[in-house]
């Protein structure tokens, strides 16, 4: 009897911890084997980066407030970080997965992230952060659902799809990193990949026999959808369907004012969510379109991807000329107007009840005022750098946020000029110091030939102005300062500004760079450092126990064995583990 009566106390209070500390935000968990396979997207057999054997990689499904783990393993034959572009990591740029926050994943190593996607909505990405390692793939979609208790800005859709495009060499990533360190550009791409596969053969000249195209299934009458993200290395990409209206909805966690396009410029590092209804008769598929914008197109004719649309009931293939790209080869304004045609749906909710509107960002003060100017490649002792403001980045060995919490002196200096340096260019880790709580207006000028984009990890910013020519005080007239998008990347058109605001509530050490690979490879990065200073784990979450370490703190990192199986993922987990402990120890001294 007494075996019995231990048992149902210890039960009932195991039972009772369930309910009330584990029936809060749920957990999503992941074991991501990351290593080499060979395919042939574009004829040539090459190798890429697989997650479990996938390219592109799996899509991360969440809700909004999930706990996501996600334990990596690393099996190539170099070092390894993914970072998740968009995800905000609210109070935890520890789990960032860039080389201003982690230290690398040593090959035969494995990590486990852990994150809570608090507060968010939206459709995201997440990709290999070193090596140029992104060009040979590693990525996937990351989806964060509005909870059950908070509706959608639309009807419920009939299905989710992700696309993710991007431009693609044949050469192997190691080649196309080497190309740049020797100081030569990588050329025109290959290709277009959807989905990791090459184009339809549209056309019997431009697109050899047997290569692998992607074809999504729909169903007429039926609306889905479509999540879209230019993964590429430098190329802006148009996106179509052929004869379907794409209804934007939501872009980098944000929900728009809904509006259809014909087609949409989509340029590197950005997502947008499309309402694409199937309401087009079934005699023949439909292309679905990725082409490169702001090139000869007679140079480029080869390097479009192109994707089937099949309709359950179709009756045949899809057939002749593609559907136009926007003819705009002479005109720089059309694709900027289409940019600022993109508006903040001030009225929908987000992750919250309130609507998105409700953050009046246009009647914050600013406090801190950055101009970052980029220039073409500049020779920096004797290598061909790429700049921001003057800076070439050079990430050093320890990273900062590390050097941080260790007190590491002399590894960063905490000196990011405020506007463009007038003297020489020079390689460094310059840092920008943010002001917690404050408010940052950030100008991009882009004096380079070509579109660059540029992400902040950490944040979603609001995007109040672009225009052509250098951007002046004066121009801040012409902000948007009611609904301008909120979004985690942006174009800046060669010769233009772009203006971004963003609120520093979010404590950590952020990555704010070109998502244009090579010039990110070539240094056209920095980060903001925010710190509270008050001391509390109420802004930063604590650094993790299974943080690794190098540089100068390469002694603290101890031999790791390669986990598997279930994960003990928070503070509550293990105490559960633990409770369960107490009761077979219980059990074993009844006997």
């Amino acid at each position: 009897m007494a075996f019995f009566r231990v048992f149902s106390l210890i039960f009932i209070y195991i039972s009772l911890f369930i309910s009330r500390c584990l029936a809060g935000d749920a957990f999503v968990n992941y074991e991501w084997d990351v290593s080499y396979i060979n395919v042939s997207p574009l004829g040539v057999q090459q190798q890429v980066i697989a997650i479990d054997g996938k390219f592109p990689g799996p899509v991360v499904n969440a809700t909004t407030n999930n706990h996501i783990v996600v334990n990596v393993r690393n099996k190539l034959d170099e070092d390894l970080l993914i970072t998740w572009a968009g995800i905000q990591h609210r109070r935890n740029s520890w789990q960032d997965g860039v080389l201003g926050t982690n230290c690398p994943i040593p090959p035969k190593w494995n990590f486990t992230y852990q994150f809570q996607v608090k507060d968010q909505i939206g459709s995201f990405f997440y990709f290999p952060s070193l090596h140029f390692q992104r060009a040979a793939g590693g990525y996937g979609g990351f989806i964060i659902n509005n909870r059950p208790v908070i509706s959608l800005p639309f009807d419920t859709p009939n299905g989710d799809i992700t696309i993710m495009i991007g431009d693609w060499y044949t050469r192997n990533h190691t080649d196309l990193r080497k190309t740049l360190s020797a100081g030569k550009d990588l050329g025109m791409p290959d290709g277009v990949v959807i989905n990791g596969k090459g184009p339809y053969r549209y056309n019997t000249t431009l697109v050899p026999d047997g290569i692998e195209y992607e074809s999504i299934d729909v169903h007429p009458g039926k609306t889905y959808r479509i999540r879209v993200h230019n993964v590429g290395i430098s190329t802006s990409l148009n996106f179509r369907i052929q004869n379907h209206n794409l209804l934007l909805a939501e872009s980098e966690g944000s929900y728009t004012v809904q509006q259809n396009y014909t087609s949409l410029d989509i340029h590197v590092g950005q997502s947008y969510s499309f309402l694409v209804t199937m309401d087009q008769n079934a005699s023949t598929d439909y292309y679905i379109v990725a082409s490169a914008r702001f090139v000869n197109e007679s140079l480029w004719k080869r390097v479009t991807g192109v994707a089937i649309l099949h309709y359950s009931n179709s009756k045949g293939k899809a057939t002749g000329p593609l559907p136009d790209s926007p003819n705009d080869i002479f005109d720089k304004t059309f694709s900027m107007n289409q940019a600022r045609s993109i508006r903040w749906n001030v009225s929908a909710s987000g992750a919250r009840p309130n609507p998105q509107g409700s953050f009046r960002y246009g009647s914050i003060n600013v406090t801190d005022v950055y101009v970052l100017k980029n220039k073409p490649l500049e020779m920096i002792n004797g290598k061909r750098r790429a700049t921001l403001s003057g800076i070439s980045y050079v990430n050093p060995d320890t990273p900062i946020r590390l050097a941080d919490q260790f007190k590491v002196k002399g590894v960063y200096k905490l000196d990011f000029p405020n506007f463009p340096l007038t003297g020489a260019p020079r390689m460094e880790a310059s840092v920008i110091n943010g002001t917690y709580r404050g408010f940052m207006e950030v100008i991009l000028q882009n004096n380079d030939t070509t579109i660059q984009s540029y992400h902040m990890d950490g944040y979603a910013f609001f995007v109040v102005g672009m225009d052509y020519g250098d951007w002046t005080n004066n121009s801040r007239g012409t902000y948007n300062k009611w609904d301008g998008i909120a979004r985690c990347t942006v174009q800046v058109f060669p010769g233009a500004w772009t203006a971004i605001l963003i609120s520093l509530d979010n404590v950590g050490v952020w990555n704010l760079r070109a998502e244009n690979l090579d010039r990110w490879y070539l240094g056209q990065e920095t980060y903001v450092r925010i710190v509270n200073p008050e001391d509390t784990n109420k802004t930063e979450l604590p650094i993790p126990d299974n943080a690794l370490y190098c540089g100068a703190l390469g002694k603290m990192q101890k031999a790791q064995e390669i986990s598997s199986g279930a994960l003990i993922t928070s503070g509550r987990s293990k105490l559960f583990f633990t409770l369960l402990m107490v009761l077979f120890a219980a059990i074993s001294n009844l006997f």
